[in-house]
């Protein structure tokens, strides 16, 4: 199951509203970039997590989950899918609520790891495609 819409909607309207966003850069052509701007619109806090722990969208970024110093909600992961699981496991570890796989970005293994560990998981959708739909 890549996201029933019961989970996307509780991920959407209930886990809170700190989103970190792992692939995100002030490259305005990535499509992370688009898709944080809409999360910031629908009154989301967009954390930017990237090697070059860019500031994005006026939100401080950090080069990993693990440097952030406070608690996130939902982990929205906008990398290969063979680097997804290793986010996965961070985000476990962090603490989050739930784990979002972008587009594309599919790896049972890890969703299944992070399902156990209590996360809601989305897998191969984007929020910014879903937020909208709620209403």
């Amino acid at each position: 199951m890549h996201g029933d819409p019961a989970t996307i909607r509780r991920i959407l309207t209930e886990l809170g509203d700190t989103w970190a966003v792992v692939g995100l850069s002030g490259n305005r052509a990535r499509a992370a970039y688009g898709v944080a701007e809409v999360l910031q619109r629908y009154g989301k806090r967009v954390v930017p997590v990237h090697p070059k722990a860019e500031t994005v969208h006026g939100e401080k970024g950090y080069a990993s989950l693990a440097d952030i110093p406070f608690e996130i909600d939902v982990v929205d992961v906008f990398v290969n899918s063979d680097l997804a699981g290793q986010v996965a496991d961070e985000a476990v570890k962090a603490g989050a609520k739930a784990l979002w796989l972008q587009l594309g970005v599919i790896d049972e293994a890890a969703a299944e790891r992070s399902r156990a560990a209590g996360l809601d998981v989305v897998m191969d959708r984007c929020p910014a495609i879903e937020i909208p739909r709620l209403g």
